[in-house]
This record gives C-alpha cells, sequence and structure tokens, in this order.
C-alpha cells in the first residue's frame, strides 16, 4: 500500500522560545504530539582563540511506540557530543578477574629501570 505523504497530518508547535544573547544562545519548543526539547549554548574560554569551544547541552523528549517517554539528555563540548539516557545501549560489566588485576595494576608503584637492569638483560649476548 502506498501512503500519501502530501496529506499526512501537520503536527502542531505548542509552544516555541528561542533567545541569543552575548553569553549564548537557549532555545526550547514543545509539539503537538509530545516532543520537548530544550538546549543551552555558549562559548567557553572566550577570547582565547586557542582554547574556545563551543559548548551545548540539553535534552529531548519523545514517546515510542508504546507510548514511554525517552528522554536523552547531552552536552557537546571538546570532548565531543555526550549522550545520557536509560534508553541507550551500555557495554556488558568487566569480568570480576580482569576487574580485579586492574585493580591490583592501578595500585601497583612503577618503578624506573636502572642503568644496571638493562647491563644484566643484555649480559647473555
Amino acid at each position: 500500500e502506498i501512503q500519501d505523504t502530501e496529506h499526512k497530518k501537520q503536527i502542531p508547535i505548542l509552544k516555541q522560545d528561542f533567545e541569543q544573547h552575548h553569553e549564548g544562545y537557549q532555545f526550547s519548543y514543545e509539539t503537538g504530539n509530545g516532543i520537548s526539547r530544550q538546549e543551552q549554548g555558549y562559548i567557553k574560554n572566550k577570547g582565547d582563540k586557542k582554547h574556545e569551544t563551543l559548548v551545548q547541552q540539553g535534552s529531548i523528549t519523545y514517546h515510542d511506540e508504546h507510548g514511554h517517554p525517552i528522554t536523552l539528555t547531552y552536552i557537546a563540548d571538546e570532548h565531543g557530543f555526550q549522550p545520557q539516557g536509560s534508553h541507550l545501549p551500555t557495554p556488558p560489566p568487566i569480568p570480576a578477574e580482569i576487574a580485579k588485576a586492574l585493580e591490583e595494576k592501578a595500585h601497583q608503584s612503577y618503578q624506573q629501570p636502572s642503568q644496571d637492569d638493562y647491563q644484566h638483560q643484555y649480559e647473555h649476548y
């Protein structure tokens, strides 16, 4: 069955705000089908051309096919886009043996090899 996309129902915008000022910007909107979004942004380290970064943070909420709300929050800065939400996949837990080994390794102090260590290592050649 072919759907006629020209006759689909338009979704109304119920609320919409936008502000831009010297320090940055912010906007928000809400639609008739339950989508809402808000975002703020500003320039971090303004005036320092080597380190100026646009920082954007906000959230969007929509509903899944079962009507449950899904919320995504995010920040985008010098470290990239960093989304958060209970619906996002997460890595499996680290196995206990590996976690223990990593913990032990982190607590071991690293000692710089001495010149004697290097000489002893190559005496056999």
